[in-house]
């Protein structure tokens, strides 16, 4: 693994990254990448995910299925119980994958993923938001202090068929909101879809993710006025700073995420929107590991998830 030569170089010095030869030398095949995703996921030793025994025969020969529990009797493998559970996939496209996600800091689309891997598109964008699952956890609560802000996600009205305009105006019409947290001491960002920026949306979601007495920076957007231990700018009269006071942190966040939204995906439907935010809160929380640590992380975020390809494309929006 490379480590940029000096810190006045591009990228991050104080953290390793992976070039391609590398990866590559490190999943020159499925055997190899099964090898790694067995140390990555029990790295003390295979135990069952049935029954987390560590009385395990092992198999070489059984294949999908190398292992038996001799506990429970059930037999599996590294991709039983995962988000890998019933892929298709070699285990050397899932490491790649996982590769290509977590160093693409702008989003991969999945016209990328079905090029570089060899795969269909369909099956890219199906393997693209699984991965994305490896970052559906609980949200944190910070020690503040916190910026809170919200953002808006969608195509221009005037960009769209004449069917799917409301007709209702410009600005935020036909957007979808996404609200936001940052908290300043750990860098840390917690984001989410919500169905609207009114105060009984927004004031629950930023307190639940402050631990209590934590001081709050927003806006002048009055569906913040009753948070507690709150300070405001006001951005209606071009105020932006005040001393501490500010959501600048925060919104050089939205700002990532809106470049990989023109730049790299070119439209997030409301659907699913909430899976991309997830994706790049993820990669923001992780980036000041290095980049096999970044993967390790996500592949043990595939534990005790499922995302089938039913699952992905049925019903509607839902917020969490």
């Amino acid at each position: 693994m490379s480590r940029n030569a000096s810190s006045k170089g591009p990228g991050r010095a104080d953290r390793k990254g992976m070039s391609l030869p590398e990866i590559i030398r490190l999943f020159p095949d499925d055997e190899a990448a099964e090898a790694w995703f067995v140390k990555t996921r029990w790295p003390e030793g295979v135990t069952c995910p049935h029954c987390q025994s560590d009385n395990i025969l092992h198999v070489k020969s059984r294949k999908p299925q190398p292992y038996r529990c001799r506990a429970c009797r059930k037999h599996f493998s590294v991709r039983t119980g995962t988000l890998m559970h019933g892929s298709n996939l070699g285990l050397q496209t899932w490491a790649l994958a996982f590769f290509l996600v977590a160093t693409g800091i702008k989003g991969t689309a999945s016209m990328k993923l079905h090029r570089d891997l060899g795969i269909t598109q369909k099956t890219a964008w199906h393997l693209a938001h699984r991965i994305r699952e490896t970052w559906r956890d609980n949200a944190p609560q910070f020690a503040g202090p916190v910026e809170a802000d919200e953002t808006y996600f969608g195509g221009k009205e005037g960009n769209k068929h004449a069917s799917k305009r409301r007709n209702a105006g410009r600005g935020k019409v036909g957007k979808t909101p996404v609200a936001g947290v940052k908290d300043r001491a750990t860098g840390r960002v917690s984001a989410a879809v919500v169905p609207n920026t009114k105060t009984e949306t927004l004031q629950p979601f930023v307190e639940e993710r402050l631990e209590p007495g934590a001081m709050v920076y927003t806006d002048e957007w009055w569906a913040y006025r009753n948070l507690p231990n709150r300070q405001a700018v006001r951005h209606g009269v071009g105020q932006w700073v005040d001393g501490q006071v500010h959501t600048n942190n925060l919104e050089s966040f939205w700002s990532l995420m809106k470049r990989g939204f023109h730049g790299s995906y070119h439209k997030m439907s409301p659907k699913h929107l909430d899976r991309y935010v997830r994706e790049f809160e993820g990669r923001h929380n992780q980036r000041d590991l290095d980049t096999i640590d970044q993967v390790r992380g996500m592949v043990r975020g595939t534990e005790g998830k499922r995302l089938s390809y039913r699952d992905l494309t049925a019903g509607g929006p839902a917020y969490p």
